[in-house]
């Protein structure tokens, strides 16, 4: 029986390019655990040591931090990011092109308030 090596996403992660387009691609998921199993792989492969240090928090706490089923604060997330070199960049959507533009002065659900006849 052949026997394989366990998968280990970190050991792929060490450019910084690639580590990056893993990030955003595992962000684009609607679980928020993808995206923080994602950070915790690359925080490994850049050394959970120098990135905790780099976040301020002790090696421990971002173990936690970054655990499966941890709920980490925002806070805690964007440190990890900054330690790494990352940061989130919110744009548009591509395919929103087809949503109707508002007219000056038309409100946000848009509908025009017209007085009721009499």
């Amino acid at each position: 029986m052949t026997k394989f090596a366990p998968f280990d996403a970190a050991d792929y992660l060490g450019d910084r390019k690639v580590a990056a387009e893993y990030l955003a691609a595992c962000l684009e998921d609607e679980n928020p655990a993808v995206f923080l199993s994602a950070l915790a792989d690359v925080a490994k492969a850049s050394g959970m040591a120098e990135v905790a240090r780099g976040a301020g928090l002790g090696r421990e706490s971002l173990y936690k931090a970054l655990a499966p089923g941890a709920h980490p604060r925002h806070e805690t997330i964007m440190k990890v990011l900054r330690a790494l070199g990352f940061a989130i960049v919110v744009a548009p959507k591509k395919n929103i092109s087809s949503r109707r533009k508002r007219t000056r002065g038309e409100p946000a659900g848009g509908k025009v308030a017209r007085p009721a006849a009499e």
